[in-house]
């Protein structure tokens, strides 16, 4: 089965064989990454339990990861953040303020400014990462285009930021390593045919695994997990199977309906 703590763990058994280091996202940003390393970046996008789950289990690996949190109710923690933060991984706002604000560039600011205060008392934040608010007619990453997220002392933000052309992105988007055919804005679509052509697109983790052990991926990634998807019950893996497929369906249908 994918998707299990069991198959999570020996990911990261295979990554730390293959010798790859983990770094944060801040360090990414800082320039303080070896030459071979691996960014892992959660998205807690719900049940921020799941987060803690996973939290535990790379502090025992002794891995680094970096924990990006929304901020809307169902997914606001307060003591899994600091919790997290505590045990030393780093905590980033997964923020969709265009979205909530209705695209209102202004509100959205104010929003964003907000919430990252209200974040920054329970952690320390650094950078950032655009929630991609699929149902949204909004793109979240658009409020740079007015702002500039480097005035709030943000180093980073995954989307903008970052040197596709070096290093391969990763992301379970969909429940799948795939996903990016049903993704609306959790995918790099300048890169995505080039690594089609290199064979750096995956549908199992096992099929990632694969790839590592015969040194079929490069020295630099950043592989993006969804901690809700990731369990080892079998109740919470099959209603997060059946709630993905139908999520996949309707987000084909918005994705067709924008380009029509």
């Amino acid at each position: 089965m994918d998707f299990t703590i069991k198959k999570y763990i020996q990911l990261l058994d295979q990554l730390k064989a293959n010798g790859y280091e983990f770094v944060t996202y801040s360090d990414y940003c800082t320039g303080n990454c070896p030459e071979r390393f691996v960014i892992m970046r959660h998205d807690a996008d719900m049940k921020p339990q799941n987060c803690l789950e996973i939290a535990k289990l790379e502090k025992q690996y002794g891995t680094k990861a970096s924990y990006y949190f929304r901020m809307v109710p169902g997914c606001w923690d307060e003591t899994v953040v600091k919790e997290i933060s505590q045990m030393g991984f780093e905590v980033g706002y997964h923020y969709e303020s265009l979205a909530t604000c209705e695209g209102d560039i202004e509100a959205a600011y104010q929003d964003f400014c907000k919430n990252l205060e209200r974040l920054r008392e329970l952690a320390e934040v650094r950078t950032v990462c655009m929630h991609g608010s699929p149902r949204s007619p909004h793109d979240s990453k658009d409020l740079w285009k007015q702002y500039d997220f480097r005035d709030l002392g943000i180093i980073g933000e995954p989307f903008l930021t970052t040197d596709f052309s070096v290093l391969l992105y990763l992301t379970d988007t969909g429940r799948r390593w795939d996903g990016h055919k049903v993704s609306i804005r959790d995918k790099v679509e300048h890169y995505q045919e080039r690594w089609i052509d290199l064979g750096w697109i995956f549908h199992s983790t096992d099929d990632i695994i694969l790839a590592l052990k015969e040194e079929r991926i490069p020295n630099q990634i950043m592989i993006t997990t969804h901690p809700q998807r990731w369990t080892d019950s079998k109740s919470e893996w099959m209603k997060e199977l059946l709630t993905q497929k139908l999520k996949n369906v309707v987000k084909r249908i918005i994705i067709i309906t924008r380009h029509s």
